[in-house]
C-alpha cells in the first residue's frame, strides 16, 4: 500500500496524555459511516511541540486535536482563524492547501448543543455567562455571533471580566459576583463556564428562583453528568445543557475537516460516552 492509500489519521496532542474521550467519539463514528481511518492519543512534552506540530503530515496525520497545556501555544504554529484568535487558544488543527490551520471548536460545540436540546434559546436578548477563562470567551464569541445583544461576564476577579469585555465590545458588560442575583430576572440564558460544581471542586451556590420561566441554563461542566445547577434549572421546570452534549458537539467539525464526512451526534454516541465516564 503506498503512503497516499493509507487511510487518513488524526491524533489528540496534550500533555501528559491524560484519559479522552476523543477517541471513543471518534472511532465511533468512522464504524458508523464505514469510513478507514485512525485517531490516536500523543504524548507531547511542551520543549517538543513546535517540531511535533510542524511535521505533523510527515507523522502520518491530516490533522489534531489540542487539549491542555498546548492550546495557547498552537497559535504560534499554525494559521489561525478569526474563532482561535478572538478565543486566544486553538483545539483543532487541519491541512487547507499545504497550510497547517487552526481553529476552536468549543465555539460551535456550545451553540451546536444549545440548538440541539434547546431549539429558540437564542429568542432572548440578555446571556449571563459565569467566568471569564477560556471557555467564557468560546461562549461569548459564539452569543455574539448568534446575535445575542447584551452579554454580562461575570466574575470574581473583576480585572478579569473587564479584560474579557474589552476584547469583544461593548455589547458585554462586566459584573462582579454580587450582581448575580440582580442580573437574572433579565437573563434569558445563564451559562456556568467555571469549575464550580465539577467533581471534586466547591458547588456553585445560586439561588435560580429570579430566572424567567422560560430561561435556559447550561453547564460545561460534564463530570458529573448532572451537576447541581442543572439539578436546580431542572426543578423548577427550566430547560438546560450540559457539558457532554457541548464535548460531542465540538467535536463534529474535525471530523468533518480530517475525515471529509460531517458525522451527527445521536442518542447512542451520548450513551457510549456516558457509560465510560461512569465508570469507576
Amino acid at each position: 500500500m503506498t503512503a497516499a492509500a493509507k487511510p487518513r489519521a488524526a491524533c489528540l496532542i496534550g500533555w501528559p496524555a491524560a484519559h479522552s474521550r476523543s477517541p471513543l467519539i471518534h472511532h465511533h463514528w468512522l464504524h458508523k459511516l464505514g469510513l478507514a481511518g485512525g485517531y490516536s492519543i500523543e504524548a507531547v512534552p511542551p520543549e517538543e511541540l513546535a517540531e511535533f506540530v510542524l511535521h505533523l503530515d510527515r507523522r502520518g496525520f491530516v490533522g489534531a486535536n489540542v487539549t491542555i497545556p498546548h492550546k495557547e501555544r498552537v497559535l504560534e504554529l499554525t494559521e489561525p482563524d478569526a474563532r482561535a484568535r478572538a478565543v486566544g487558544a486553538a483545539n483543532t488543527l487541519w491541512y487547507e492547501h499545504g497550510h497547517l490551520r487552526a481553529t476552536n471548536t468549543d465555539v460551535e460545540g456550545f451553540i451546536g448543543n444549545l440548538d440541539a436540546v434547546a431549539p429558540g434559546w437564542d429568542r432572548t436578548d440578555t446571556a449571563v455567562v459565569l467566568g471569564s477563562g477560556g471557555s467564557a470567551r468560546a461562549v461569548v464569541f459564539g452569543l455574539l455571533e448568534r446575535g445575542i445583544g447584551r452579554i454580562h461576564v461575570v466574575n470574581r476577579t473583576a480585572a478579569r471580566a473587564q479584560a474579557l469585555a474589552d476584547q469583544f465590545g461593548d455589547r458585554v458588560v462586566a459584573e462582579g459576583w454580587e450582581r448575580v442575583a440582580a442580573l437574572l430576572p433579565h437573563a434569558g440564558l445563564l451559562v456556568n463556564t467555571t469549575s464550580l460544581g465539577m467533581h471534586g471542586q466547591p458547588p456553585l451556590q445560586i439561588d435560580l428562583a429570579q430566572l424567567p420561566r422560560e430561561a435556559v441554563v447550561a453547564d460545561l461542566v460534564y463530570v458529573p453528568l448532572q451537576t447541581p445547577l442543572l439539578a436546580a434549572a431542572q426543578a423548577r421546570g427550566l430547560r438546560t445543557a450540559d457539558g457532554l452534549g457541548m464535548l460531542l458537539h465540538q467535536a463534529v467539525r474535525g471530523f468533518q475537516l480530517w475525515f471529509g464526512e460531517r458525522p451527527q451526534v445521536t442518542a447512542e454516541l451520548r450513551a457510549l460516552i456516558e457509560a465510560d465516564l461512569t465508570k469507576a
